[in-house]
């Protein structure tokens, strides 16, 4: 499952929250004028396409790579006590039990096609009390 921002604080934006759709229209405005092939924007790992089939959440956007299926988001998030690769948040509750920790911990919300294996990097987020109190102060 994939969770903003706005899942677990009443909606607001948080202090540090990084977007990257200027970066995603650029990529797929290559790809349509010919200068990226598919094989190179269609390139998932196979551990995202398990995640994403697996505990993805299903959005309303139809790939703009294949144009054919709804893409997936799939939530990691990364930081101290947590493992090398990841942590894949499955469940709501998950990500705001993260956010209680006294860790500085980061959110990367990835878009993600199970058709074709586009994948692009949709957002980043901080979490934990120890990002609320650097942003209060």
């Amino acid at each position: 499952m994939a969770f903003g921002p706005g899942s677990f604080n009443g909606g607001s934006q948080r202090p540090g929250a990084v977007d990257y759709r200027l970066a995603r229209r650029f990529l797929i405005s290559e790809y349509r004028k010919g200068r990226l092939a598919r094989h190179q924007v269609c390139d998932a790992h196979p551990e995202l396409m398990r995640a994403a089939r697996a505990v993805g959440t299903p959005t309303s956007v139809t790939c703009p790579i294949c144009e054919e299926q709804p893409l997936m988001l799939v939530t990691y998030v990364f930081g101290p006590r947590l493992p090398a690769h990841g942590r894949c948040v499955s469940e709501p509750g998950e990500l705001a039990k993260l956010n209680k920790r006294t860790d500085a911990l980061t959110a990367y919300v990835v878009e993600v096609c199970p058709g074709c294996s586009w994948h692009h990097l949709a957002r980043t987020f901080p979490l934990g009390r120890a990002v609320r109190r650097a942003a209060s102060s």
